[in-house]
């Protein structure tokens, strides 16, 4: 795919000080399958993709642990009710702390299908979905190598869920979902295969 600069948004830079302790986010967090109309913001996007996924180290270490150091996940966010980012699919590259738009419109009622109709993906302001390329960790621990990835989904899923406590939004992990819909309209490469979809609101 030829890239456009056009096509590339540099996200806001996250923080690393923030206004509730990690305990405080563990004894808040819960499943949030409704939200309050409006917006959220490019920064809580930022803010959360990061925690997902950012580079935390020398050498590309991220927020979330990962075997052997491979880093099979990709991050998707299905825009559609965000301040300051048009409706649309887009992918995270954490390298730059940037989006890459791959897809230009409201995208959310088409993933809210292929995940069997359950309206919080419908309702979300935004939804973030992550992918696995297994082949990353399978070429380098085989067999294995299929549930370090699911290993460490678990983990970046966990992290978003977290970290909205203290944004005060409401994030809920949905894994029913028919695997080549959700390819489909995410437009995924052959190898990517749908892990979560995390929809994003407020409380």
């Amino acid at each position: 795919m030829t890239e456009n600069k056009s096509d590339i948004i540099r996200l806001p830079e996250p923080k690393y000080i923030g206004t509730s302790s990690l305990e405080e986010a563990l004894h808040k967090r819960r499943s949030v399958r409704t939200f309050k109309d409006g917006p959220v913001t490019t920064y809580e996007v930022s803010q959360l993709i990061w925690a997902a996924s950012g580079i935390t180290g020398e050498g590309g270490l991220r927020t979330a642990p990962s075997a052997g150091a491979l880093y099979p996940l990709e991050l998707y966010v299905v825009a559609g009710n965000v301040n300051g980012l048009p409706a649309g699919i887009y992918k995270y590259r954490p390298n730059n702390h940037e989006l890459l738009s791959v897809a230009k419109g409201d995208r959310r009622n088409d993933l809210c299908n292929a995940a069997l109709g359950q309206s919080s993906i419908r309702r979300a302001s935004a939804v973030l979905v992550l992918t696995g390329v297994y082949q990353r960790t399978t070429a380098k621990y085989g067999e294995r190598g299929i549930r370090y990835v699911h290993m460490e989904s678990g983990h970046a899923a966990q992290n978003i869920c977290l970290q909205s406590v203290p944004l005060g939004l409401g994030t809920v992990v949905i894994g029913a979902f028919r695997d080549e819909e959700v390819k489909r309209v995410l437009n995924l490469e052959d190898a990517e295969r749908p892990l979560y979809i995390l929809p994003i609101g407020r409380r």
